[in-house]
């Protein structure tokens, strides 16, 4: 059973997901720290063990064989719903290939709660997990993405972020999609919570001067009526040149538009001359 728990604020917790876990023969978690805690505020005294990213592949075989002899094995993450950008779905893929039942509660999910918070259209959206920690990496997936809307891809993206990553992050969206409406959900539902609406540009200034702290997820709204500016070689090019070297903002405003290079870099020397 896949039990969903709060993402800050324990009163979150549901009455089925309690009465579940106090029935489970094993609790599966993230880190056992910090599910003690929220068994501690419920009284659930079921046996807690450790389930993450290094070792799930061990614990397969095991809790496959509890699940063959009729055990209740129930799996949570640290906070919100298993699975999403969270250890399990390596279990779980094993557990249906082996033909034993996998069930899961509704509950607590980050991406949708800022999603539904920002302001931005809610469907269709396209949650992407973390992305790249690496600039060079990053960049590249963000290209992905503007040439798949290139070809017809609408839909409000959504992030989750390292909150030390989160102005270089926004600055390379700002360089890759324009100045696109987003909104930065952070804390959410935890004592303090924020939710930051405003263009790519200015978040990406706002979190470089205010480091972000906490728990962060990132919404960038679809192109939509402000299309054609997004898509305008120079909103590309005066956004990629503030962040970037000459070289870098061609590299990048290329990718985004695919546009050809000599093209761009002409362009970009003119708005450098024009500054």
């Amino acid at each position: 059973m896949l039990v969903p728990t709060p993402l800050g604020n324990l009163a979150d917790m549901t009455t089925r997901a309690i009465a579940t876990l106090r029935a489970a023969d094993l609790a599966l978690c993230e880190d056992s720290r910090v599910t003690a805690r929220l068994f501690a505020a419920y009284g659930i005294a079921t046996r807690l063990l450790p389930l993450h990213e290094h070792n799930e592949d061990d614990r397969i075989p095991g809790v496959l064989d509890l699940l063959r002899q009729g055990r209740r094995v129930a799996l949570v993450s640290d906070a919100g719903t298993p699975l999403v950008s969270d250890p399990g779905y390596r279990l779980v893929r094993a557990a249906i290939a082996a033909g034993l039942p996998v069930s899961a509660l509704p509950g607590a999910n980050a991406a949708v709660l800022a999603l539904v918070l920002s302001g931005l259209p809610p469907q269709p959206f396209l949650f992407l997990g973390f992305p790249p920690p690496r600039t060079a990496a990053r960049r590249a997936a963000f290209a992905t993405l503007r040439a798949a809307e290139r070809a017809g891809l609408a839909a409000t993206l959504i992030w989750y972020e390292a909150p030390h990553r989160l102005a270089d992050t926004l600055a390379d969206l700002a360089a890759m999609f324009g100045d696109r409406p987003a909104a930065v959900a952070r804390e959410l539902t935890k004592r303090f919570e924020e939710l930051r609406r405003a263009g790519l540009a200015d978040l990406a200034a706002h979190y470089a001067h205010h480091p972000a702290r906490g728990e962060v997820t990132l919404v960038v709204g679809p192109p939509g009526a402000e299309a054609a500016a997004e898509t305008d070689l120079d909103v590309h090019l005066r956004a990629a040149l503030a962040a970037h070297s000459l070289k870098q903002a061609v590299a990048h405003v290329t990718a985004a538009t695919g546009l050809p290079r000599k093209q761009v870099y002409a362009r970009a020397l003119a708005l450098q001359d024009e500054a």
